[in-house]
């Protein structure tokens, strides 16, 4: 499928890659330690259409198709996640062994991320130890593959998992702690620090980490909406941006974390090479309404502090998220303004959208307005060096089952049938236009 308006060249050396992560796509179930996602999703309506992963795309066993997808798509690089419960297993490296290895053959640059939620059962990120396990854990990893590998990605949205899976039970290990969970986010953003330092004595360079981020527009200018977006934007963005990159937490945040925070601070802060940004859609944040509200599939409950709003005006995704491409100029820039000279390089490490059918054009769409978003970020000066699209495959969307589809491949997940959907042909050729 042919542009008919060519987008922007971006500049030489510019990364072009697709993400996918572990529990997701794998399967093989029976093959590796179980994780807090295999004791969440067997627990009665806790995933939309009662799935599991358990077979998932079968990716261990499909990998060399998946592989051909990937070097017929023309991407320079695969964001994949390794499971740290199947490393604990017998064996469990050998799958990454052989995966890297048709990566690499195949002229794709493997770009592992190596915590993206799938926690082992019996590990648990309220405790300081599960930080230390990881980087034992990620020691190993990069003495495995760190010969052939040569960019590392240590947690995946340490947020998300932090707020859904800990603040609001709809995500593993499913607790309803509200602010109690602080110290999960601290425990990751420990484990983090701990894991880079873990690669760097392994040889390991070019590390950075996939922060999920979005702009936190107030609902009014009314001061309560102003201050509750304010508060929203502490606990989404800066909570997990300033300790990496100006050694703080916002005022106050540091007080509740557990541990002798200051020298935890000084792990946390480990110089990355680069910096990743997962970005979907902006957020509209308001006062307190005194109600519960559901966003986005998310329960948000009457205590909080915020409500969350509709964005009005705007086309939705399958998932009911605003498509705003706009915003993450505005992300991306704000983020610049904000840090300065500590916001290293940028790679958005994940960007997507839900839509159903093979002639997906609202795909299409959807990636085209937000790499033109991104070029316009970076002729504002921002030093972005890659864009991975979120998703290659039709995968387990956690909590919603196989009930959302974010591949530019479909998945039928009776056959596991692999069928390019009309956005896979649309990207390849974007590649081959930036490359001519």
């Amino acid at each position: 499928m042919a542009t008919t308006n060519p987008l922007p060249r971006f500049p030489a050396g510019f990364l072009w890659g697709v993400s996918t992560s572990a529990h997701q796509i794998e399967g093989a179930a029976d093959e590796r330690e179980p994780s807090v996602w295999d004791v969440f999703s067997a627990e009665p309506g806790r995933v939309r259409d009662g799935s599991t992963a358990a077979v998932a795309c079968d990716h261990v066993h499909r990998h060399a198709e998946d592989v051909a997808l990937l070097a017929g798509l023309g991407v320079d690089a695969y964001r994949f996640s390794v499971s740290w419960p199947r490393v604990r297993a017998k064996g469990g490296l050998d799958f990454y062994d052989r995966l890297v290895d048709d990566l690499c053959a195949a002229g794709v640059r493997p770009v592992p991320t190596l915590f993206h939620w799938d926690l082992p059962a019996g590990l648990d990120w309220l405790e300081r130890d599960t930080a230390e396990r990881f980087a034992e854990y990620v020691s190993e990893v990069a003495g495995r593959l760190g010969d052939r590998v040569r960019k590392w990605i240590t947690l995946n949205e340490p947020a998300e998992h932090t707020l859904l899976g800990h603040a609001l039970g709809v995500h593993a290990p499913g607790r309803n702690l509200l602010f109690d969970a602080l110290p999960v986010a601290h425990h990751q953003l420990l484990a983090h620090g701990l894991a880079v330092r873990a690669l760097r004595a392994a040889g390991a360079g070019d590390i950075g980490i996939a922060n999920s981020h979005a702009p936190t527009w107030p609902a009014s200018g009314e001061e309560a909406d102003v201050v509750a977006a304010g508060f929203y934007d502490v606990l989404l963005n800066r909570l997990f941006a300033d300790p990496l990159l100006l050694g703080r937490y916002p005022e106050g945040i540091g007080d509740l974390m557990p541990g002798d925070v200051a020298s935890d601070l000084e792990v946390v802060a480990e110089p990355l090479d680069w910096y990743g940004i997962n970005y979907y859609a902006p957020a509209r944040v308001g006062a307190p309404q005194g109600t519960e509200t559901d966003v986005g599939g998310v329960r948000m409950p009457a205590e909080l502090p915020f409500s969350v709003r509709e964005i009005e005006g705007h086309p939705v995704t399958d998932f009911g998220w605003p498509v705003v491409p706009e915003a993450l100029t505005e992300l991306l820039t704000d983020f610049r303004a904000r840090y300065g000279d500590r916001l290293p390089p940028v790679v958005v490490t994940e960007n997507g959208c839900a839509y159903e059918g093979l002639d997906d054009r609202d795909r299409i769409a959807y990636l085209d307005g937000h790499i033109r978003a991104l070029h316009r970020a970076v002729d504002a000066g921002v030093d972005v060096r890659g864009y991975f699209v979120w998703s290659l495959l039709d995968n387990f969307e956690w909590a919603e089952g196989y009930t959302r589809r974010f591949g530019l491949v479909h998945v039928d997940f009776a056959t596991l049938e692999r069928t390019p959907k009309a956005s896979y042909s649309w990207f390849r050729e974007v590649l081959r236009d930036q490359r001519r």
